[in-house]
């Protein structure tokens, strides 16, 4: 082939690639625009509220509301770092009974999911199906029962009758991941295992587990988010000051003068909150994604 024919089929070639790039540019650009525009939709509400609670209180109630403050302002922040007991109190509460409720979800889901995922068994599938059935319950018509389950064996007002219920929430669907993710294991790894001498058990702990870490922290991040954010609960089962959680502080720092809504407090305590969700999240963010997606795919 001479040297010209060579040349015209690099051309050719340039050319094609040229435009197939030049053709999915705007795609591209379409893209890049809608992600923008869901990103700062999402980021809209937390912005608006940082600017609401670094406004002085009645700046933060007025009528009509202005977005940017006009005079900077902590007043709102030390308010609710002085509520009552203290912030440093109720959110030590919430850090305790959030720990407590991902132990028991862990100690709960992991060896269910792996069971589900390993063993073959006699309505093993019906049995799922009845771990996946609470889903369809909605807890607020458990809480009176449990309540007063709770007051006749020790565990109303405490940390760890909280946690239960918080667990009792997020149990079946970490069940589920967690079948997803061991399942997503190759069997090979744990047949050679079995080779080498290793038991049920150290198969498990030293095979399947480690491979499943990505699960278990998905797990653990929604039971965080679950036991951080939940307020029925937390309203009902705690009935001493000092161990309210930050929901339900949330609830009463809010209240102003003559029962009017303190905005700023309200804001200045909301962003204070999310800190914990988001630093958490950004920081287990690549074990989330790939916790959801393991087993997805075989």
């Amino acid at each position: 082939m001479s040297d010209m024919a060579i040349s015209q089929r690099r051309a050719s070639r340039v050319a094609s690639e040229g435009q197939s790039v030049s053709a999915t540019a705007p795609v591209r650009y379409l893209v890049a625009a809608i992600a923008v525009f869901i990103a700062a939709l999402m980021l809209a509400p937390i912005v608006l509220s940082f600017l609401a609670s670094i406004k002085t209180s009645a700046e933060a109630s007025a009528v009509p509301p202005s977005y940017l403050p006009h005079a900077f302002s902590l007043e709102n922040y030390m308010k609710i770092f002085q509520y009552q007991a203290g912030l440093w109190t109720y959110v030590g509460n919430s850090l305790s009974v959030a720990a407590y409720a991902i132990g028991l979800v862990v100690l709960l889901a992991v060896p269910a999911g792996y069971g589900l995922a390993r063993f073959n068994f006699r309505g093993k599938e019906v049995l799922f199906l009845v771990l996946l059935a609470p889903l369809m319950i909605p807890y607020q018509a458990l809480l009176t029962p449990l309540y007063l389950m709770f007051a006749k064996i020790g565990l109303a007002n405490s940390q760890f009758g909280l946690a239960i219920i918080h667990a009792l929430l997020q149990v079946p669907f970490s069940v589920y991941l967690m079948r997803n993710a061991f399942e997503g294991v190759p069997k090979e790894l744990e047949e050679a295992s079995l080779i080498d001498g290793c038991n049920s058990l150290q198969t498990f702990l030293r095979v399947a587990l480690p491979l499943a870490v990505p699960g278990v922290v998905t797990i653990a991040l929604f039971a965080f988010i679950t036991s951080w954010n939940e307020f029925l609960a937390a309203l009902i089962v705690m009935n001493k000051e000092t161990a309210f959680t930050v929901p339900v502080m949330l609830v009463g720092v809010r209240t102003g003068h003559l029962g009017a809504v303190d905005w700023g407090a309200l804001q200045a305590g909301i962003i204070v909150s999310i800190i914990p969700c988001i630093a958490i999240y950004v920081f287990l963010q690549k074990y989330y994604v790939s916790g959801l997606l393991s087993g997805a795919v075989k």
